[in-house]
């Protein structure tokens, strides 16, 4: 049994803001600032280790959150004051839980999903706070969880995540195909973890039908869900399954990347013309956000892996996710990275028999070079 002092929904032990000479020894912190303890677990059920984690994965991300929130609250002498006190708690709930949820999904992504479990259950614990233990806004964190404790091998507790982000869904009537979408993905993902692949492929196929009901068939969101199949049929040596979806996740994130590339185009135009900064930032961060350019990063990258060294070499497939890969590094201002990635795109285009790629690498080289000389 691990106990997360910080996510656990007890505050009887551990201390939050020291010194970082003491964070590194784990020792019992205190809000430097107005000596006030903000309690997080028994100290019978947590040992070093377990505060060192806790400390490394959340803690020293949130303490200067937790004293507004967890603190006493003031009192207010007007309705207005109360109403705009609760807002304002809100307000900083939810920034916590933002905090939390980024900070356990970049550790997942990182490939230490150990360290992610701290995290998500702070933002399990104030999101039920905020929403509600039933609300489906909490079915995101269970997936999370769930994603952690199979990554960590803790497929029992990862079974216990799944089944309350089911019992939500079930008894949320108005659920959304997206969210559904998710939840089969998950449950996808924790079969294939558990060896029954069957199970894994029905759960993928329901979860790239409800994502194509909600977003379209040639939306990247049904990419994931194709993706996974694709590693399934891959495992089981059914080369030609796997191929055609392999190709299919290179196809959808190929042909939105470049239409991402192309509205990036016009907002830099716009911007020489009138320079509307605040419209600009909109449709960008609308366009590629941190959480689909590492998703689309890592698809890529591991078809480009199949690709390139087992046996489904495809030089013309291999050559398009190059090009898809150099776009989400160019979009994402990893300028070094989308020119080299962009560069072994265009030599491998130059040796197909048909060239019609040649072309739109090529402006991307251009695009690339172009914004390399300004920031030289």
């Amino acid at each position: 049994f691990i106990w997360y002092p910080v996510g656990s929904p007890w505050a009887l032990g551990n201390y939050c803001g020291e010194s970082s000479e003491k964070q590194q020894g784990i020792s019992f912190p205190y809000i430097i600032s107005q000596q006030i303890p903000v309690s997080f677990s028994p100290p019978f059920a947590s040992d070093v280790s377990h505060q060192r984690t806790d400390w490394i994965s959340i803690h020293s991300h949130i303490c200067h959150l937790l004293i507004p929130v967890l603190g006493p609250q003031p009192c207010f002498h007007s309705e207005k004051d109360r109403k705009h006190g609760k807002e304002q708690l809100l307000r900083r709930q939810e920034s916590l839980i933002a905090v939390a949820l980024s900070t356990a999904q970049g550790f997942v992504w990182s490939g230490q999903p150990l360290e992610a479990i701290p995290a998500a259950l702070q933002a399990l614990r104030f999101s039920s706070r905020v929403f509600g233990s039933g609300s489906s806004q909490l079915v995101p964190i269970y997936l999370l969880l769930a994603e952690a404790s199979t990554g960590a091998g803790r497929l029992r507790q990862a079974a216990k995540y799944l089944s309350q982000a089911q019992w939500i869904v079930l008894q949320t009537p108005d659920c959304s195909a997206a969210l559904q979408s998710k939840l089969h993905r998950g449950l996808g993902l924790f079969s294939a973890a558990e060896g029954n692949l069957d199970q894994a492929l029905y759960h993928l196929a329901n979860d790239v039908y409800l994502a194509t009901a909600e977003f379209g068939l040639n939306s990247i969101e049904v990419s994931a869900g194709y993706f996974h199949m694709a590693n399934i049929f891959f495992h089981q040596n059914k080369m030609d399954a796997a191929n055609s979806l392999y190709t299919e996740v290179s196809s959808l994130w190929h042909d939105w990347l470049l239409s991402s590339l192309h509205r990036h185009q016009q907002v830099l135009q716009a911007q020489a013309e009138a320079s509307p900064f605040s419209e600009e930032e909109e449709v960008m961060e609308d366009r590629m956000t941190e959480g689909r350019r590492e998703e689309g990063t890592r698809m890529l990258r591991a078809v480009l892996k199949v690709r390139e060294q087992g046996p489904l070499q495809h030089p013309g497939e291999t050559a398009r996710a190059l090009h898809a890969l150099a776009m989400i590094h160019y979009l994402g201002l990893d300028l070094a990275k989308a020119q080299e990635v962009g560069m072994k795109a265009f030599d491998l285009a130059k040796q197909l028999p048909q060239q019609d790629s040649l072309e739109t690498i090529g402006h991307l080289l251009e695009l690339i070079n172009a914004q390399l000389s300004h920031t030289t």
